[in-house]
């Protein structure tokens, strides 16, 4: 990634602030993972170096589940380019886009199913989806 920084302390700020984990959109699809029985766990390290943490996990039918943001992981709907310090930020997205294909190639190739949910994504359907993956993993007919 090349050396850029943000435009500015005060934008700085306003990034560090932006929740990682616990999103709405999270809280969201994890009430209706609930709603279809599912149990998992969160925030689980799948992999120690590079260190990659899945926001959702099935451990016993190897299942992690990614909720990705459009602006910060470059959802090809809905992602937008902004045009302050324009480097930084298509830097900063393009290095989160390679890093979730390198964790989502190194999980598979540790046997995991990966599944990568938009922030747009209606939470119910991917709930749907994701229970289906699961079921289907630990051998079971949904």
């Amino acid at each position: 990634m090349p050396s850029v920084s943000p435009s500015s302390p005060e934008a700085s700020r306003r990034m560090a602030r932006v929740r990682q984990r616990g999103t709405d959109v999270e809280i969201e699809l994890r009430r209706a993972l609930h709603a279809l029985g599912l149990r998992y766990r969160l925030q689980v390290p799948l992999s120690r170096k590079p260190r990659r943490v899945a926001d959702i996990v099935f451990i016993g039918a190897r299942v992690a589940v990614f909720v990705d943001g459009c602006f910060w992981h470059g959802c090809p709907l809905h992602a937008t380019w902004p045009k302050e310090n324009a480097g930084f930020w298509r830097a900063k997205i393009e290095a989160n886009r390679a890093r979730d294909a390198d964790t989502t190639r190194r999980l598979r190739e540790l046997g995991w199913e990966v599944i990568r949910v938009w922030s747009h994504e209606d939470p119910v359907e991917a709930a749907r989806l994701i229970y289906d993956r699961v079921l289907e993993r630990k051998g079971r007919a949904s």
